[in-house]
């Protein structure tokens, strides 16, 4: 995709990676709309940035996203990059009973949600010359961490939604890209402070110069040996991935 002049819709764009990456297409000279659930931390993440708009949207409702895309496509009808990031990360217990609302928020918000939202503009999408959605994914949909056995299955259905995706609109106008971060310092999972984790200013540094690439998986070089693991021996790897995560959380 192109860097610059495009109208970019973020969900989840509030915090985290989703901030990150909506400050840094606004400098570089994007229009920018960012949503989420609480009207607070948008109005912080615009009051920053100037020009920056933001509207209120719940990933987890039809009815919200049908609502808020026809909105913001009356609005904004060059809208024409997506970025589906909205997320959330809860710890389970895959030996154990699942919590029903856990389960429930969690696929709903991490899957259906980017589906639907896909879904809400991919029509208009088609009708442009030239659009991109960006599925934001996990280094965990390739090699799930335990401990958060959903959100890593609802990663991996995502990756494998955006491969279908990209097939489906191989020769149309529609580009479809991944971004699959690592453990990144933001407060899902209370990470903003955690040394295991990549800062999120060289994240977004590092995922910026990717982008402009334009290749179809963004994968910073502290993800790869995650994303490459799938294979024959993937069980191995996901043993000893697991096994040294437990060990430094206790």
């Amino acid at each position: 995709m192109r860097m610059t002049g495009n109208t970019i819709f973020i969900t989840g764009g509030g915090s985290g990676i989703g901030r990150g990456l909506a400050e840094a297409l606004h400098h570089m000279g994007n229009e920018v709309i960012i949503s989420g659930r609480r009207r607070s931390v948008l109005d912080e993440t615009t009051a920053a940035n100037p020009g920056m708009h933001a509207v209120e949207l719940d990933v987890e409702d039809p009815a919200s996203i049908a609502k808020g895309a026809a909105d913001l496509i009356a609005r904004f009808p060059k809208l024409n990059v997506l970025i589906n990031n909205a997320g959330i990360m809860k710890m389970d217990d895959a030996s154990s009973v699942i919590d029903e609302a856990v389960l429930v928020s969690t696929i709903t918000t991490n899957l259906l949600g980017p589906i639907r939202v896909t879904s809400a503009f991919i029509e208009h999408f088609k009708s442009l010359d030239e659009a991109t959605v960006i599925n934001v994914t996990s280094g965990l949909a390739f090699v799930p961490l335990a401990m958060t056995a959903i959100y890593s299955a609802t990663k991996a259905a995502l990756h494998s939604y955006t491969q279908s995706l990209r097939f489906k609109l191989k020769g149309s106008s529609v580009a479809v890209m991944e971004l699959a971060p690592p453990y990144v310092q933001t407060d899902l999972m209370g990470g903003a402070n955690d040394p295991r984790a990549m800062p999120l200013s060289a994240f977004i540094e590092e995922t910026m110069v990717l982008l402009a690439q334009g290749v179809e998986e963004i994968l910073v070089e502290r993800v790869k040996p995650l994303r490459n693991n799938p294979g024959p021996a993937e069980a191995a790897f996901v043993n000893q991935f697991n096994d040294m995560m437990a060990q430094q959380t206790h």
